[in-house]
């Protein structure tokens, strides 16, 4: 059984090993991984159950297949490579447990929150041990989406990218939002950010120099990406300081200036607009209604009452008591 994305397949279809009896879910497995990635050998020493779960969710061309599985191997042999149509390269970036990618003498460990990429041309191993619970976001690369970026005599190795100096925390978490928004939104939007991921895979098997990549507009498109989900995620921190973001990043003060200034906007503007938008949202919320305004204004990180009714006005054209009376 050969993988296929088209057009005739739904978006999103999930294959859950649930639904068959336990002497069949090994084998139902199989054939949804097969289904959803390629000619495939998975092997288990379990005869009974095998609670296992594949979504897959079409990008493009491509697609990221969640698997959720006990332990076991998976391999993709001479014959599995020789029934197949296609190629690809396997993005994967793990989730729980440990795998272990083992393609000629090459052995590429995967913990949790790394990524690592291998090639389906090639005989390969995937031994996936170390825990009762074991999961894996693979995104399903075709190989010219990738081919197409590096130079022509690139010689593939299968490779942890998420090592990278420069690029290894942007392509995490570019593969993180990817994984976690995608079916939030439209596959228009998701193939836009799969090409960005797939840019910064380039990048890191490329080897270019850190001044190169960091000019790259992939490479800012997806730093700013970064920059703004860890700023979302650290608003209601009163003081929040470039430095601080800056150093979750993983960049310099001065990127997180040019990043902003990149969008048209300033690093304290920003902030400041984002935590009106969380207030604002909170004086409108019904369960809140209890709460005194400058509690909000300081849960959202505001430490002056006057200050934060003044930027009120000034963003949304009333103060906060009229605007949650209105």
């Amino acid at each position: 059984m050969e993988q296929v994305i088209s057009e005739r397949r739904p978006r999103h279809f999930i294959w859950d090993t649930a639904e068959t009896r336990p002497l069949e879910q090994f084998s139902y497995y199989r054939e949804a991984i097969c289904q959803a990635f390629m000619n495939l050998t998975p092997e288990s020493a379990v005869t009974l159950r095998f609670p296992a779960k594949v979504e897959t969710i079409r990008l493009g061309a491509g697609a990221i297949n969640r698997v959720a599985f006990p332990e076991h191997t998976v391999n993709r042999r001479r014959a599995d490579i020789a029934a197949s149509s296609e190629s690809c390269f396997y993005l994967n970036l793990k989730i729980a447990g440990r795998c272990r990618m083992l393609q000629g003498d090459r052995e590429v460990s995967l913990s949790r929150g790394q990524v690592g990429i291998i090639d389906s041309d090639r005989e390969l191993k995937l031994l996936h041990d170390r825990g009762p619970a074991l999961a894996v976001a693979s995104f399903w690369v075709p190989s010219r989406a990738l081919r197409d970026r590096l130079p022509p005599s690139f010689d593939f190795e299968a490779e942890r990218v998420s090592d990278d100096p420069y690029v290894g925390h942007l392509i995490v978490e570019t593969a993180r939002s990817l994984n976690s928004g995608a079916l939030r939104m439209t596959e228009q939007d998701g193939v836009r950010l799969f090409g960005v991921l797939l840019d910064l895979v380039a990048l890191s098997l490329s080897r270019r120099s850190r001044g190169q990549t960091a000019e790259a507009p992939c490479f800012a498109d997806a730093t700013a990406l970064a920059l703004r989900r860890t700023v979302h995620e650290r608003l209601r921190e009163q003081g929040l300081t470039v430095a601080a973001v800056a150093n979750a990043v993983g960049i310099s003060e001065r990127y997180v200036h040019k990043l902003f200034e990149r969008s048209g906007t300033t690093f304290s503007r920003y902030i400041v607009e984002r935590r009106l938008d969380g207030a604002a949202a909170d004086l409108k919320d019904p369960a809140l209604l209890d709460r005194e305004i400058g509690t909000i204004a300081f849960d959202w990180g505001f430490s002056d009452l006057s200050h934060f009714t003044k930027r009120f006005k000034q963003r949304f054209g009333c103060r906060p008591r009229d605007w949650r009376s209105g």
